[in-house]
């Protein structure tokens, strides 16, 4: 299914992006990874195992730049066949303490880059006559999670976009797959590790943190078998599936996993 294919990865010089570059290659795919940070990608691109890997620098929160980012990529290399929309960045703290900024800033990576590859990408899908498009959402954006103001309002738009491109784009035989992992060691998460606020620590260690490498598997699995909608993990997709289907009761679950931090000494 990916030999021969061109891939397309956001966010692919480090954490899911680059696990998920790694195994698609050793499928036979040609990769082009695109990330903000030059050092990081020329260290892909010089690792063993990368000859069928193109890196660019590119700011997917500037939509000017990614449409020039893609259309010079796609007339040296030829237009993707699959896009991976897996650059983001994660905020964690208190709602009142999260300056409006980083409301925006995230917004502007998490969604609109999204939001800014599918458009430019979507004009050589139609010409090659379809594509597919995977988003790497949250599980956070199909429940709120203590702590993640930000970061879940930025991946529940992810998820919307998501649940309108797939039903708008499928008769155009462009599909479109949404992944929603919980909480996986990568560098964005131990970014946060050391300011984290306690109430968040209890509510998302409900369930194991994952691998990015398992990640990446669920996700090719995933794909592979044509799934919509892909959350890597049973217990992920246990505690997803009672959220939604009995809101209350993941509701009352989180308040009494952060009921012990609003009582006596502990009170914040």
């Amino acid at each position: 299914m990916f030999a021969g294919k061109n891939i397309w990865i956001t966010g692919g010089s480090s954490g899911l992006g680059l696990a998920l570059a790694r195994m698609l290659g050793e499928r036979g795919a040609n990769l082009v990874l695109l990330a903000r940070d030059r050092i990081k990608l020329d260290k892909v691109k010089a690792s063993p195992g990368s000859s069928k890997i193109e890196t660019m620098v590119c700011d997917v929160a500037d939509p000017r730049a990614v449409d020039e980012c893609f259309k010079g990529l796609a007339a040296r290399l030829g237009a993707p066949d699959i896009l991976v929309n897996s650059a983001g960045v994660l905020l964690e703290g208190y709602f009142e303490n999260q300056p409006l900024a980083e409301f925006h800033r995230l917004m502007s990576i998490n969604y609109f880059g999204t939001l800014h590859c599918i458009q430019s990408a979507l004009p050589m899908f139609k010409q090659n006559g379809g594509g597919r498009i995977v988003n790497i959402a949250s599980s956070g954006g199909l429940l709120g999670i203590f702590g993640y103001a930000a970061y879940c309002s930025s991946k529940f738009a992810v998820v919307g976009l998501t649940e309108v491109l797939r039903a708008e784009l499928k008769p155009q035989n462009i599909a479109v797959h949404l992944v929603c992992p919980a909480e996986f060691n990568s560098p964005m998460v131990e970014g946060i590790a050391g300011g984290r606020t306690p109430e968040n620590r209890a509510v998302v260690h409900t369930v194991p943190v994952l691998e990015a490498g398992a990640v990446a598997r669920a996700v090719i699995a995933g794909v592979e078998k044509g799934k919509y909608i892909i959350i890597p993990g049973l217990p992920v997709q246990v505690t997803v599936k009672l959220g939604r289907a009995w809101p209350g009761l993941g509701r009352a679950i989180m308040d009494s996993r952060i009921k012990k931090f609003y009582q006596g000494p502990n009170k914040r």
